[in-house]
């Protein structure tokens, strides 16, 4: 795999980006500006990236295309099918967003996600972005989420045969699917079922890691790597059968000092079981 992290640390330049990020040990990044940027900011970011062995892993849509409220569903496919383009132009390896929720809030949990006619917009949403934006080179992918279709490797592969474009892929995240006792506790075979049925497809890859809280209620919270129990390495495994070179981030930390933190303990947790 191709290590990152989804912080930039921070730069006043894509020179200081790229080479912040290299310093690191950083072999894959993602994007830092959207389609709006500047083209000369955005050749630069390019440009920068190369030149210090970054792979530009994502471009990041994170909007709701089928929000309920017509301006703002507006909004969301217009961003997602630039965001498409200037992917594609850049040579990502994805773009990457969430199908979208029924409710406000835009990555909510609602019964009505999960309707056959909430089902049908999605996979019509999906093929409009590709279809509009006409991607060569990338892919459009959707991460898993614990309350939204696709809610399990069988779903998202009947995602992936009812959108049917060619250029319509797949973006793991295995902590968002960590929703029950039986995918944690039998976690390894619940991975074996996710790469069996989507390994070949999948672009790129978030790492972090998912704790079982000792309540009266059955709670998992998302943690950073080593805090929690999923089987990291065994994620890793498969991840690299399925191509050494993936792009794979940790995310959702507070501080680029964490970044660094959670970079260097992950790194030398997958160099010592050879993973790296």
């Amino acid at each position: 795999m191709r290590l990152g992290i989804s912080s930039g640390l921070q730069y006043t330049t894509p020179q200081e980006w790229a080479a912040g990020l290299a310093a690191l040990g950083c072999k894959s990044a993602i994007f830092p500006v959207d389609y709006r940027a500047d083209r000369k900011e955005i050749d630069a970011f390019v440009t920068a990236a190369k030149e210090y062995d970054l792979v530009i892993g994502e471009v990041g849509v994170w909007c709701n295309p089928l929000s309920a409220e017509p301006e703002a569903a507006r909004a969301a496919m217009e961003r997602c099918v630039e965001q498409l383009k200037l992917a594609d132009e850049i040579g990502a390896a994805c773009c990457v967003n969430i199908t979208g929720a029924a409710g406000e809030r835009w990555d909510g949990a609602y019964a009505e996600n999960f309707s056959p006619e909430f089902y049908e917009r999605t996979v019509e949403s999906i093929q409009r972005i590709l279809d509009e934006a006409k991607p060569k080179r990338t892919f459009y992918t959707i991460e898993p989420m614990p309350w939204m279709v696709p809610s399990g490797p069988k779903e998202y592969a009947k995602l992936i045969a009812d959108v049917n474009r060619a250029q319509f892929a797949v973006h793991m995240d295995l902590a968002n699917w960590m929703n029950s006792y039986k995918r944690f506790f039998w976690q390894k075979e619940f991975i074996d079922e996710v790469f069996d049925t989507l390994g070949s497809q999948i672009k790129s890859c978030h790492i972090k890691d998912v704790n079982l809280r000792q309540e009266f209620t059955f709670q998992l919270q998302e943690v950073a790597c080593g805090e929690g129990g999923l089987n990291l390495e065994y994620y890793v495994q498969r991840i690299n059968e399925v191509n050494p070179d993936m792009p794979v981030f940790i995310e959702h930390l507070a501080s680029d000092e964490a970044y660094r933190e959670s970079f260097a303990y992950l790194q030398k947790r997958m160099k010592t079981a050879g993973l790296m």
